[in-house]
């Protein structure tokens, strides 16, 4: 599958499950091939007239085969008698290639994949960066692998029952700061200072702007 030949604008994926199927069982009509092949019915017609301006294909009435010359391709060779039949010699999968013009398609898919992997790569780097680095520390004779603790984490010794974040050096209430549910820090600017209605009302006006805009 990854030679050029079978490449989209040349014989294509269809091609080589039909030779695969006519290589497993021989001597099928279309109506076989649908079912061997798993390719639709316009497909395979389609299919096998290609295979036949290339040679790898034949067909006596309604049942279809692979040329001789078809089976040097997939790693048989024709017998003398077969040889001698005079059946035009097949082209090889690199002259099929060239013939279509997907001479090199692998190739440039494969370094365009190499390319966006290294770029991937790059980016996560570049994000790497900004993390802080965790500690590794051994428990039970394991590697546990410790994150580093975030600016916005707090020990819960600093937690207030009603979401206050306390002063460690003095045990009181530090002004404007608060712990959101999920742990996190967050400091609470006069814009927040907004009942639980107000903000029901925010968001209401906010979905009607959204839904109107949509």
């Amino acid at each position: 599958m990854s030679h050029d030949a079978f490449a989209h604008h040349a014989l294509g994926s269809a091609a080589l499950m039909i030779i695969s199927a006519l290589h497993a069982r021989p001597s099928q009509t279309v109506t076989d091939l649908i079912a061997s092949s798993s390719v639709s019915r316009a497909t395979t017609y389609r299919t096998l007239q290609r295979l036949a301006r290339y040679g790898l294909v034949q067909h006596h009435g309604e049942t279809w085969t692979l040329t001789p010359h078809a089976l040097p391709g997939i790693g048989h060779s024709p017998t003398a008698s077969q040889t001698a039949a005079g059946l035009r010699a097949a082209p090889s999968w690199d002259e099929i290639a060239q013939q279509s013009g997907t001479a090199g398609t692998a190739a440039r898919r494969k370094a365009l994949h190499a390319d966006q992997r290294a770029a991937y790569r790059q980016a996560l780097e570049r994000l790497a960066e900004h993390r802080s680095r965790a500690v590794v520390i051994v428990h039970d004779g394991r590697q546990v692998l410790v994150p580093a603790v975030r600016a916005d984490e707090i020990p819960p010794a600093w937690h207030a029952p009603d979401g206050r974040v306390l002063d460690p050096a003095t045990g009181r209430s530090a002004e404007g700061w608060r712990v959101a549910t999920d742990g996190r820090l967050i400091l609470i600017g006069p814009a927040d200072q907004r009942t639980y209605d107000e903000l029901a009302a925010a968001h209401a006006q906010a979905l009607s702007e959204w839904e109107s805009a949509a």
